[in-house]
C-alpha cells in the first residue's frame, strides 16, 4: 500500500495526454477467475482514470486448448460484471439478441487473423531471421541446463542446421545477444536480455499454432496498443516482445504496467488449470460483482479492506 501513491503519480505524469489504447486479452482456455478480475480492475481502472480506450482481444492462438464455449462464457461474465470494452464486438449478442454462436470473424480474435501473422512471419523471413526448428520441448530440456523459472532456454540446435521447412511447421526467430531497456510504470527501469532468457524465439509451433509471444506482439502493433497492462508473471516477456516489435517495424514501444498477482499461501498464482475461484462458481454461490471487485482489489493491496466496489469506482483506485 505504501508504494501506491508514487505509482499513481507515475501514471498521472507518464500516460499519454491524448486518447490512448490498451487491451484486456484473456485466452479462452477456461473460465475467468479472480486473477483475471485483478487484471480487469487494473485495465478498466487505469483506462477510465486517464483517458484510455479498451480493446477486448480474444487470444485463441492455441487452437488445441481454446474452446468456443469458453469465449462465449467470457463475454457473459464480462456482461454480468458490467465491464464494457470500447473496441471489439460481443460474442454473445447479434443485433441485440442473445445467441449461443460466436459473431462473424473480427480483428480482435486471433484465430480469425492467420494472414496477419503469416505476413509478419514473411517479413522476418525476408530479412533471413527465421529458421525451421525440429526440436521438441523434451529435447530442449535434455540439452540445456539453463532454466529461468519454468522457462527453457533454446540452445540453438537448429539455428544453422538447415532443417527443411517441409519437415516441420515450427519456426524460430534469431535473437541476438543484446540488452533491451524499458521503464515499467509500476516497477521502474528494467533491463532484459532475451537471448539469455529464452534464446531464439519460437514464433510458430510444430502444430502450426502461432505462439503467444509472436501473436501478441503482432497484435499490439496492428491494434496500435499504447499501454500494456498485465500481470507481473508476464514481465519477462516484455524484452523479447519489444525486440520482435522493432524487427517488425515498430519505432515507439508501448508503455507497460505489470501489476501484482493473486497468489495462494504457498506463493503459486491462481490458475484456470487448477479451477481457482472461477467467477461463474462464485456467481452461482450468490456473489455480486461489487463484492468480487472489492475482494480482488483488497487481496492485491489496492484498498485496505474488501469493501464493495462498483465498476464506476474502479478509476478512483488509481487517481492521485
Amino acid at each position: 500500500m505504501g508504494a501506491l501513491p508514487s505509482v499513481r503519480e507515475r501514471l498521472r505524469t507518464s500516460l499519454p495526454k491524448s486518447v490512448w489504447q490498451t487491451r484486456f486479452a484473456p485466452a479462452p482456455t477456461g473460465y475467468l477467475h479472480l486473477g483475471h478480475l485483478v487484471n480487469a480492475i487494473h485495465v478498466w481502472g487505469i483506462a477510465r482514470a486517464y483517458g484510455g480506450l479498451i480493446a477486448l482481444r480474444v487470444e485463441d492462438h492455441d487452437r488445441t486448448r481454446c474452446k468456443p464455449e469458453y469465449e462465449i462464457a467470457l463475454h457473459e461474465d464480462l456482461e454480468w460484471l458490467g465491464l464494457e470494452a470500447d473496441l471489439a464486438p460481443s460474442a454473445t449478442f447479434v443485433s441485440g439478441v442473445r445467441t449461443d454462436r460466436l459473431v462473424a470473424p473480427h480483428k480482435y480474435r486471433q484465430s480469425d487473423q492467420p494472414s496477419r501473422y503469416a505476413t509478419a512471419l514473411a517479413r522476418l523471413e525476408a530479412d533471413a531471421l527465421v529458421f525451421a526448428c525440429a526440436c521438441t520441448r523434451r529435447e530442449i530440456a535434455l540439452l540445456t541446463s539453463r532454466v529461468t523459472g519454468d522457462e527453457l532456454r533454446y540452445p540453438g540446435t537448429c539455428r544453422n542446421a538447415m532443417v527443411s521447412p517441409r519437415e516441420t511447421f515450427a519456426r524460430r526467430m534469431r535473437v541476438d545477444d543484446v540488452d533491451v531497456h524499458f521503464d515499467d510504470l509500476r516497477l521502474g527501469h528494467m533491463t532484459q536480455n532475451p537471448s539469455a532468457q529464452c534464446g531464439d524465439l519460437l514464433v510458430r509451433d510444430r502444430h502450426a499454432n502461432w505462439t503467444y509471444q509472436f501473436a501478441v506482439t503482432v497484435d499490439d502493433l496492428t491494434h496500435n496498443v499504447d499501454v500494456i497492462i498485465r500481470g507481473d508473471d508476464l514481465l519477462s516477456s516484455t524484452g523479447r516482445q519489444f525486440y520482435l516489435a522493432r524487427l517488425l517495424g515498430r519505432t515507439t514501444m508501448p508503455l507497460t504496467f505489470h501489476h501484482a498477482l493473486l497468489r495462494h499461501p504457498d506463493g503459486t498464482k491462481l490458475s484456470k488449470a487448477n479451477n481457482d475461484t472461477a467467477l461463474r462458481e462464485r456467481r452461482r454461490n450468490g456473489a455480486t460483482p461489487e463484492a468480487l471487485f472489492g475482494e480482488a482489489a483488497h487481496l492485491v493491496g489496492l484498498q485496505a479492506t474488501p469493501r464493495s466496489l462498483s465498476v464506476a469506482a474502479l478509476a478512483e483506485l488509481f487517481l492521485v
